[in-house]
């Protein structure tokens, strides 16, 4: 067998380009189709161009800087069991 057959679909160095590339595309995708739908701003912000896309980052970009935050408040040393 050789190296391609033994590994999972999803592990393939090719799979994984692939669906990189398919997802940023089906992402720019979505956002260039707010230049031709656009939706009904509740409030004032939620009308700007790619706001789903940017509000998005954002928030997933605030949760991870929490979690470390928090991770560095809530960590105890290697030796907490022993004591």
């Amino acid at each position: 067998m050789t190296e391609h057959e033994t590994k999972h679909w999803l592990l393939r160095p090719r799979t994984i380009r692939g669906l990189w590339i398919g997802f940023a595309a089906a992402l720019a995708l979505l956002v260039l189709a707010d230049v031709f739908i656009r939706p009904k701003a509740a409030f004032g912000v939620d009308g700007t161009f790619a706001f789903y896309a940017w509000y998005g980052l954002l928030t997933c970009l605030t949760m991870v800087l929490f979690a470390k935050g928090l991770g560095v408040v809530l960590k105890r040393p290697d030796t907490f069991y022993d004591d």
